[in-house]
C-alpha cells in the first residue's frame, strides 16, 4: 500500500511548505508561521483541547514509499461564527414589468449576507501537481476520508455541510467578478483582499454594499462568472454533486465562486458509513469492491482489550486507506501488508465508506 491519509502533524511541515509554493492558495499559505499556526489548531482540534465550534481539522496524504506529504483536505466545524461571520452574496431573480411599455425583464439579484450560525465547512483539499491522476485516486482518497471521520465522529459536527469551490480565472489569473465588483469598493488587488478577510473582516463589511445589486450592471464577463466554477475545479465539483451537494445560490464575495451544501446526514458518503471487526490474512482476492477503510492507530494504546470505538482514541491516531477487503458478515478481512500502514489490532472496530462515485 502506497499512500495513507492520517491527520497532519509538526514534523509535515516542511512538506506543507513545499506543497503550498506549487499553488496560490490561502488555505495553504506559503508561509511556515501561518502553516505552524494551523498545525498546532489542526493537533489541538483532533485532541479534542478547544471547543468544538473552533476546531479546525487538517488530512494529509502521505506518500509511504517517499515518506513525504503529497496531498491535504480540511474541516472547519463552525463556518461562521459571531466573532468571524461567514460572508457571501445571496443569488436570486427579481422580475420588471412595464404596462405602458408591455416589456419586462427577469433580472439576477445579489444581495450581502453574513451568517454567524454556520454550518461544517469541507475544504483545503490540495494535490500535489504530479500525483493528480494518480492510480490511487488521491483527489477523492484525501476528500472522502473527511466525510468518514465526521460520520463516526457526528455528534461534534453540524446538521449542514458546505463547501467553496473555485470560479473561473482570466488569462493572467485574475477573478473577473473581482475587477469588476469587489476591487471598485475596495481598490484591493483579489489576492490581497483575501488574504486580509482572513485576518480582519471590518473592510467588508464597512465597505461593501448592502443594498441589492443588479447584476445586469456588471461586465458582460463577470456577470457570467458568477456561480461558476473553473476548468481545474469542474472534476471536484461533479464529485462534490455526486456526493449529494448541491448549489445554494449563494457565492464568494471576492471571486463569485459557487457555494455548495447538504444535510450532514443526507451526503452520501455519512449514509454509506459502516462498521466492521477486523481481521488478517497474507492473501486475499482481488475481486472484492474497492471501499475506504478507516479507524485508530492502536500502536500507541497500552491495552489490547480496546476494540476500536472512536471515542476510545486520540484523534491524531485516525488512519485510513482505500483497499479491496474481504467482508463476511459483521468481519472485514485485508491482508497483512494493508495493515502495516493502519496499525490496526485482530477484533477491533473499524469503519468503512463507499469509494466507487
Amino acid at each position: 500500500m502506497s499512500v495513507v491519509v492520517r491527520p497532519v502533524n509538526s514534523r509535515d511541515l516542511s512538506d506543507l511548505f513545499s506543497l503550498s509554493k506549487e499553488f496560490v492558495l490561502l488555505n495553504l499559505p506559503p508561509n511556515k508561521k501561518a502553516l505552524e499556526s494551523m498545525i498546532l489548531l489542526s493537533e489541538k482540534s483532533f485532541a479534542k483541547e478547544i471547543e468544538k465550534d473552533k476546531r479546525e481539522y487538517i488530512f494529509v496524504v502521505e506518500d509511504l514509499f517517499k515518506k513525504r506529504v503529497v496531498a491535504t483536505s480540511k474541516i472547519v466545524t463552525k463556518k461562521g461564527t459571531p466573532e468571524d461571520p461567514n460572508i457571501y452574496y445571496k443569488v436570486y431573480k427579481k422580475e420588471k414589468f412595464s404596462k405602458s411599455l408591455g416589456v419586462g425583464f427577469i433580472h439576477q439579484m445579489l444581495k450581502y449576507c453574513a451568517n454567524s450560525d454556520g454550518d461544517t465547512e469541507l475544504g483545503g483539499l490540495v494535490v500535489a501537481k504530479n500525483f493528480r491522476g494518480h492510480p490511487n485516486k488521491i483527489g477523492k482518497l484525501v476528500s472522502l476520508s473527511r466525510f468518514l471521520y465526521l460520520a463516526v465522529h457526528r455528534q461534534d459536527f453540524k446538521d449542514r455541510l458546505h463547501t467553496e469551490l473555485a470560479p473561473p480565472l482570466n488569462s493572467e489569473g485574475q477573478s473577473e467578478f473581482w475587477e469588476a465588483f469587489g476591487r471598485r469598493f475596495t481598490g484591493l488587488p483579489y489576492d490581497e483582499a483575501d488574504r486580509l478577510s482572513h485576518l480582519d473582516k471590518e473592510f467588508i463589511t464597512s465597505l461593501f454594499p448592502e443594498s441589492e445589486i443588479y447584476a445586469s450592471l456588471l461586465d458582460p464577463k463577470a456577470r457570467l462568472a458568477i456561480g461558476q466554477v473553473g476548468k481545474v475545479t469542474e472534476p471536484a465539483l461533479k464529485l462534490m454533486e455526486k456526493f449529494g451537494f448541491v448549489y445554494k445560490n449563494e457565492i464568494d464575495p471576492f471571486d463569485g465562486g459557487p457555494h455548495m451544501g447538504v444535510n450532514t446526514d443526507e451526503a452520501e458518503p455519512v449514509k454509506s458509513l459502516k462498521s466492521y471487526e477486523v481481521y488478517f490474512k497474507d492473501q486475499i482476492s482481488s475481486d472484492h469492491e474497492m471501499v475506504l477503510l478507516g479507524g485508530f492507530d492502536t500502536s500507541s494504546i497500552q491495552s489490547a482489550s480496546k476494540k476500536g470505538d472512536a471515542g476510545e482514541f486520540d484523534g491524531s491516531s485516525f488512519r485510513a486507506v482505500s483497499c479491496k477487503p474481504e467482508i463476511q458478515d459483521s468481519k472485514i478481512i485485508i491482508t497483512n501488508e494493508m495493515n502495516s500502514s493502519l496499525n490496526f489490532v485482530e477484533g477491533q472496530k473499524v469503519f468503512v465508506v463507499a469509494f466507487n462515485y
